[in-house]
């Protein structure tokens, strides 16, 4: 799949030398093709064997319009390049031990959403089967991006083709079980439940920081039918670190691939208004900080993506900025082996 323009304009910033003492992510990221060697400018040929995370982008928002949403997620994936480039890398990914490419971008066009959402589970699962594939992370788009990362696993060769045990952890205000006539931002869980369902497998969902007003009576039965494991925001905040940590680990215990996915709204408003239903309360980064350190720890965390945000309603890069701490902290735990 060609890379977008943006993903390659993404990769720059700062350069104090070169050198693991000053790698950022913009020097060692490595734009390449999925499964083609590289034919163009800006393309890298890497050794398709070396240990390394792969990057790739969702840019679509109709999942967002249909749930009536504020739009402007489609170009979230740009800038949460642009929020990653300057950070500083350290440790393995410093060194080259383990590389970090960029596989460019699927895109919903138009209202096609079904298309978009088939093109990126492509995407993702090239990326999980790529040899030497530590991690792939999704940068999306809005939670529509969701479903078509759970095609994406499905369609690899690890999960259920595998005999493995895999579940979700959802870090999010919303449980996003929608029943709706077509899909949105808002269903993908249900779908998974339903497909899980229909493959006589039980959908391993829990998630954390749901926002009580926010989620109707019938979303919470819903959850309750499927047994989904979840804390409310206010939960998040009695238990802290150590509860949240705990609560993650339970859940890893049981399986053997993790697929994160982190909806930015579950922060506070203060610290990601750019999102399309932004956190009255929310439960603050720290402590979401703590859920994916855990779920990197867990040696486990296979799938990550990262959703909802639209830059067009960011104040000074805030969520941009929150997101890609929380990105390049799953991504170095993961390369510098799960601890």
């Amino acid at each position: 799949m060609p890379h977008s323009p943006d993903s390659r304009s993404a990769w720059t910033g700062r350069h104090d030398g070169d050198g693991p003492e000053h790698a950022r992510w913009h020097q060692v990221v490595q734009p390449v093709q999925s499964v083609q060697p590289a034919e163009g400018p800006g393309d890298v040929a890497v050794d398709p064997a070396s240990d390394h995370v792969s990057l790739l982008g969702f840019r679509s928002e109709e999942g967002v319009r249909r749930n009536r949403g504020r739009i402007g997620a489609a170009d979230g994936p740009a800038a949460l390049r642009r929020a990653l480039a300057p950070l500083a890398l350290h440790g393995p990914l410093a060194e080259g031990a383990v590389g970090l490419h960029d596989l460019g971008d699927a895109e919903t066009v138009g209202e096609d959403l079904e298309g978009g959402q088939a093109a990126a589970a492509a995407l993702t699962s090239a990326a999980l089967d790529r040899a030497g594939s530590r991690m792939a992370v999704v940068l999306g788009g809005g939670h529509e991006t969701a479903w078509s990362s759970y095609l994406g696993l499905l369609g690899s060769g690890l999960g259920p083709r595998a005999g493995q045990r895999w579940g979700v952890l959802n870090l999010d205000a919303h449980f996003d079980l929608r029943e709706e006539p077509r899909p949105t931002s808002g269903t993908p869980f249900a779908q998974m439940a339903a497909a899980e369902q229909k493959v006589g497998r039980e959908l391993r969902y829990a998630v954390l920081g749901i926002a009580e007003p926010s989620n109707t009576g019938a979303l919470f039965a819903a959850a309750e039918r499927l047994g989904v494991r979840w804390w409310t925001d206010e939960q998040c905040l009695t238990a802290g670190t150590e509860g949240i940590t705990r609560f993650v680990e339970e859940f890893t215990a049981e399986l053997d691939i993790l697929y994160l996915t982190i909806d930015l709204d579950v922060l506070p408003a203060a610290t990601a208004p750019g999102v399309s239903a932004p956190a009255a309360y929310g439960v603050p980064l720290p402590l979401i900080a703590a859920a994916v350190r855990a779920a990197a720890a867990s040696g486990k965390l296979t799938l990550l993506d990262v959703v909802e945000l639209n830059p067009s309603l960011d104040i000074d890069g805030r969520t941009a900025r929150a997101a890609a701490r929380l990105i390049h902290d799953a991504v170095r735990a993961v390369a510098d082996g799960g601890v």
